[in-house]
């Protein structure tokens, strides 16, 4: 059974890779996948593979170090602080390098995209929660309060975790421009947790309802600056729509990834396709490189198909070590990110001149101020003596 469900392979023991059983890996139900079998005995050059090639290379990539490497790297972010990924660059030290107690990532997508699912197998597979879901998926009447809020959740359930995920409300099809403006209000001025999320829709909610929403949030929770963003995008939703000539997923998910709210960090978000189950092995290979092929990116650098949690949860390293390595990768590439990004810190000279800046700003508004009441002044006593 195990060999018919992971192998497509006439030699199975040679390409029956890290013993895995079929379930997780997927792919190996593709056509032709012996053309991938094949690239073990002679490496190619990978820029003159094709996307679907290059896809199923990485996905076998993953299936290899998948058993052996997630303890590894589990145990790379259970010790990790903040900073300890800080590469010398620029001339600066690190001890003037301004580097937060704590690395935010921002998980960002659409509604229904599987953020909270998300958050949920990160505890599963970093905090070893077993089957206790933290976040709640905006599905159902009683969630509605908990997708208008931004929640900080400490996915090592460690109280010196280095890093921390939030989960936001999902976006809208329908009102994207919106969207990219309160995309943009995070990314510049930072979040904090239970922070509130209206939106021009939320008009219908009652008093009372608005009286609990702003009841909860509180400006008091310690405001963090975003250091790295995961898109997640419900790649079934978009391969169906665009089968079916509806681009506008496509467009939407175009738009929010390349929003200019992410140019402060130094490369492309992380983009992570959920609810890939939900189609057939070819449809979730094509799904994926025509989204990548529409973002302009690599189909295989910083993209990951994770199959999220299920609103009861399960295990993922025991049913889907696959799935769970590329998440764990997933967040150690985040991190390697973040520590690339922090500036240095702002010195005496850099607050005085700022200060100084300020002040000669406010001096320049007040004389135009006096010189605009002058200028009426004078007219009006021009106009008197005629």
């Amino acid at each position: 059974m195990k060999n018919q469900l992971c192998s497509t392979s006439s030699d199975e023991d040679e390409y029956d890779l890290a013993g895995l059983p079929g379930p997780h890996c997927w792919w190996r139900s593709a056509e032709r996948l012996e053309e991938c079998a094949k690239l073990k005995l002679d490496p190619p050059n990978v820029s003159g593979l094709t996307p679907r090639l290059r896809v199923l290379r990485e996905l076998e990539r993953l299936a290899l170090v998948a058993s052996e490497g997630l303890n590894e790297l589990r145990q790379k972010l259970l010790t990790y602080r903040s900073g300890d990924f800080w590469m010398p660059t620029g001339g600066v030290d690190k001890d003037k390098t301004d580097i937060p107690p704590v690395v935010t990532i921002l998980l960002v997508g659409f509604s229904g995209s599987g953020k909270s699912s998300l958050i949920n197998l990160m505890y599963c597979v970093l905090g070893r929660s077993g089957l206790v879901p933290f976040a709640q998926a905006s599905s159902g009447n009683c969630s509605n309060y908990t997708s208008m809020f931004l929640e900080e959740h400490n996915v090592l359930r460690s109280l010196r975790s280095g890093f921390c995920v939030y989960d936001s409300r999902g976006f809208d099809y329908e009102q994207i421009s919106e969207s990219l403006e309160e995309l943009s209000t995070w990314m510049n001025d930072g979040v904090h947790h239970n922070q509130l999320c209206l939106r021009s829709g939320d008009y219908l909610l009652r008093k009372e309802e608005l009286e609990v929403l702003m009841s909860r949030s509180s400006s008091k929770f310690i405001r963090r600056r975003v250091n790295c963003a995961m898109v997640v995008a419900n790649v079934a939703e978009i391969y169906k729509a665009y089968k079916a000539g509806n681009y506008k997923p496509l467009d939407a998910i175009k738009e929010l990834y390349c929003s200019p709210a992410f140019k402060k960090c130094i490369e492309n978000p992380i983009l992570i396709l959920t609810h890939g189950d939900m189609l057939s092995t070819e449809e979730r290979i094509e799904g994926r490189t025509k989204i990548c092929e529409w973002l302009n990116i690599s189909e295989t650098s910083g993209v990951y198909d994770i199959v999220c949690l299920t609103e009861y949860g399960f295990i993922a390293e025991d049913s889907d070590p696959v799935s769970a390595y590329a998440l764990t990768e997933a967040v150690y590439r985040a991190l390697l990110i973040s520590d690339r990004t922090h500036p240095p810190k702002r010195s005496i000279l850099d607050w005085t001149m700022l200060i100084l800046s300020w002040l000669m700003c406010f001096i320049a508004a007040f004389f135009a101020f006096l010189a605009e009441i002058c200028s009426k002044l004078a007219n009006c006593s021009g106009k008197l003596k005629l």
